[in-house]
């Protein structure tokens, strides 16, 4: 099951009620609670926010509703990916970083470069599938590249011509319509094209946007775990670990700390940063091998390890078995389960009051 961050849609709630519709109606009727949405980090299921997307579109009666969420935000929506290819000298190379990385805000989407003549295709291909259809998702999702490379480009993002694979929707009414005045459906690909000279240029970043960014995350760890230093820091090791620059010094500065500050500070809580890097690391190797939301080479890679080989002994050494026989195992232990449930629901045994002792 592919897995989205739910800040994508943020603003979401605002909109509907903008557009006369009931947000908590259309939230629960898909199954859905609003507190999914309160945190930014709290991840849905990929297809429940493209039915959510859909049911919008048509209950609010906006055939671009995906692209009018998108223009309300900016690329705060992406999580930590401006910030993760904040390093990168050029366009291209930032492009290349915000692909690796593209799986910490959305699993199951990737975007394709493709050089056309002096113009490079940014295509975006999402393997999902919803009864209610994509195009919204598609849409909203399309906002997001075209607002991230504006700001790496340091342009107006609604100078650019979006392409949609969707028919073009009947004559809108001015209500109806997006501020992305050069839209063109029916296309080959969903995205957006770019001069190829753009690649090498400097990627442009605005460190007061990153500070703030900073000092919001810093204001987030500090309420969700109030005196609780060690999530703190698996919070930070987590969205660190991709960047293959996750140091203690660097966890320190997230936190506003020394480093010999942060681990004498550890050491009276009787662990030390290698023993949390370790946890995060085998923690979220579970997690991905369990839902098999990447292979086990780019797991490697985005755990910071620069080799499969030493991730898979350091998984053998935590679990005594590799990698892969541990997925082997929970898929089986998962289909058991799957069949126990099966066949206690044909039989009827929840019907059944529960013996008491």
């Amino acid at each position: 099951m592919y897995l989205v961050r739910s800040g994508a849609v943020d603003g979401i709630e605002k909109l509907i009620h903008d557009m006369g519709a009931n947000p908590i109606e259309l939230i629960q009727s898909l199954g859905l609670r609003q507190s999914q949405f309160r945190n930014p980090n709290t991840y849905i299921a990929y297809h429940k926010v493209a039915e959510l997307m859909e049911l919008c579109s048509d209950r609010c009666n906006s055939p671009l509703f995906g692209l009018q969420l998108a223009q309300r935000q900016n690329s705060n929506v992406l999580g930590d990916l401006p910030v993760l290819v904040s390093r990168a000298v050029t366009v291209g190379e930032a492009l290349s970083s915000a692909n690796q990385y593209l799986y910490l805000h959305a699993s199951g989407v990737r975007m394709e470069t493709e050089p056309q003549g002096d113009l490079v295709r940014l295509a975006l291909a999402l393997n999902l599938h919803s009864p209610r259809g994509i195009h919204q998702l598609i849409q909203m999702s399309v906002g997001h590249l075209v607002t991230f490379v504006a700001d790496m480009l340091n342009s107006d993002r609604f100078a650019f011509t979006l392409h949609f694979m969707q028919p073009a929707p009947e004559t809108l009414s001015t209500a109806q319509q997006s501020l992305f005045q050069n839209i063109k459906f029916g296309q080959a690909f969903n995205g957006l094209l770019i001069p190829k000279n753009k690649l090498d240029t400097k990627n442009h970043q605005d460190q007061t946007a990153l500070n703030k960014h900073f000092l919001e995350y810093l204001h987030h760890l500090q309420n969700r775990y109030p005196d609780n230093l060690e999530n703190q820091i698996q919070d930070i090791i987590g969205r660190l670990l991709p960047s293959g620059d996750c140091t203690v010094e660097q966890v320190a500065a997230s936190l506003g700390m020394h480093p010999r500050t942060l681990q004498t500070k550890l050491k009276q809580q009787g662990t030390s940063y290698r023993e949390i890097l370790q946890d995060t690391r085998q923690g979220l190797a579970e997690q991905h091998l369990r839902y098999r939301s990447v292979n086990i080479t780019d797991l490697a890679l985005q755990l910071g390890y620069s080799e499969v080989a030493v991730f898979s002994r350091h998984f053998k050494r935590w679990l005594g078995v590799s990698p892969r026989e541990w997925q082997k195992a929970q898929r089986k232990e998962q289909e058991a389960e799957d069949d126990n449930l099966n066949g206690r629901t044909e039989t009827g045994p929840y019907d059944k009051a529960p013996d008491h002792e």
